[in-house]
């Protein structure tokens, strides 16, 4: 298993965050600005991918 320091496992948790969002955005109003017939998919898998990729990032940024 990979050992990060306390600061590199901030970062990596604040850029999951990121991630998160960006994921979320894409997957979630993506689709109202395509001009593809609107899915409840995409949405769904959108909110569940930013609150799986949020819960690993508070995972590692927590205190062993």
């Amino acid at each position: 298993m990979i050992r990060f320091k306390p600061r590199q496992r901030a970062a990596l948790g604040d850029t999951l965050r990121e991630l998160a969002n960006f994921a979320a955005a894409a997957l979630v109003f993506g689709q109202f600005v395509g001009q593809q017939q609107p899915s409840w998919r995409l949405p769904v898998a959108g909110i569940g991918l930013w609150l799986v990729l949020v819960a690993y990032a508070l995972v590692l940024e927590g205190d062993e």
